[in-house]
């Protein structure tokens, strides 16, 4: 990543979050903690954050403060093919018809590509996904109600009392920052919240989840493998992990994410 790259998504971070710590930065740059402090000490004389014990602070604090994890915009931009190859094996488990649930997020954005041709029944909590398929396909569109939050691109509601409960769907489709013999893992308590009463509006739960999630993980667990019917991921996927996914009894859908031309040779 390019050092003005970088420096925007220092700035966008300490917008986010109270304080974003060099670590944090670390994460979201993929550059190292003395790169990170070089620009975080370049940004305070250029007066466009402020430097602090570990890390950086917006000049002007922000008064919402979002979710824990990675902005919308860095995360689509990372492991573009794999999540594209997901999302159009997610596509073909649907029938034409039917209701479903596609919570927000980078991998589940593009299932929008192949739902351009189908006509689903779509809830979401995601404004860019609702957006796309009202552009794009003849879908119908539901929304969520709750606050929006910018970073993540999505519609969250702390309440019970939401839209969330009247809308019945066949099957849900969600991703996540990491999964491991504990279950799915997120990073904000909020997310969670919001997370698992979609998931209960669904007879089937089905996660989008590129490979390197396996190796993700978070402190807190949205749910456990048991509430888990199918996961779709790429074939980048360890022997090892999907001996466990087969263990819990977890239907496994493996996407090829090579060109028609490299499987072709793969198979001669």
């Amino acid at each position: 990543m390019h050092e003005k790259e970088r420096h925007r998504v220092i700035l966008s971070a300490t917008q986010e979050r109270p304080v974003a710590t060099v670590t944090d930065l670390c994460d979201l740059t993929g550059a190292s903690e003395a790169t990170i402090r070089r620009d975080i000490a370049t940004l305070h004389v250029q007066k466009k954050l402020r430097r602090v014990r570990g890390g950086a602070e917006a000049i002007t604090p922000p008064q919402f403060v979002g979710l824990a994890g990675r902005p919308f915009a860095i995360n689509e931009t990372l492991r573009i093919r794999e999540k594209q190859a997901i999302a159009r094996a997610a596509v073909d488990l649907c029938d034409d018809g039917e209701p479903i649930i596609i919570n927000g997020g980078t991998t589940t954005f593009q299932m929008v590509h192949p739902l351009a041709s189908r006509r689903m029944q779509v809830f979401t909590n995601s404004f860019p996904i609702a957006e796309h398929l009202l552009k794009h396909s003849r879908n119908t569109i539901m929304l969520s109600g709750g606050a929006i939050y910018r970073e993540q691109n999505i519609i969250l509601s702390p309440f019970d009392n939401d839209v969330t409960r009247n809308f019945y769907a066949r099957r849900m489709f969600m991703g996540a920052q990491g999964i491991g013999p504990l279950g799915l893992m997120e990073a904000d308590p909020l997310l969670i919240q919001a997370e698992q009463k979609l998931i209960g509006q669904a007879d089937e739960l089905i996660v989008l989840v590129d490979s390197s999630k396996f190796e993700n993980r978070s402190s807190l667990v949205l749910c456990p493998l048991s509430q888990i019917d199918v996961i779709v991921t790429d074939d980048g996927i360890t022997d090892k992990t999907a001996a466990m996914l087969e263990a819990a009894d977890i239907k496994l859908v493996v996407a090829q994410t090579g060109t028609a031309e490299q499987q072709e040779g793969a198979a001669s």
